[in-house]
């Protein structure tokens, strides 16, 4: 049998997780500023919700000190 290909719609489907910067990327390394607008961030306080992949994570790894993790509520779940 054919290996199944993995289209964006699967790739995006399973966990998500959402990334804040926190830090400005001004006086950064040019590759830190582009692994920052990868990730669809570019201003301090901009958040995006991306597939919880191991490209993602590695990309967030590279400017953990410009960006945090943001644990999201689960809907109902609020007090």
């Amino acid at each position: 049998m054919a290996a199944k290909k993995k289209t964006k719609a699967s790739i995006g489907a399973g966990k998500r997780i959402t990334v804040e910067q926190t830090g400005s990327s001004i006086r950064r390394p040019k590759d830190q500023h582009a692994t920052l607008i990868g990730l669809g961030l570019g201003r301090i306080g901009r958040r995006r919700t991306l597939p919880d992949t191991p490209a993602v994570r590695g990309m967030i790894a590279k400017v953990a000190h410009m960006v945090r993790v943001v644990e999201d509520q689960a809907p109902g779940s609020e007090k």
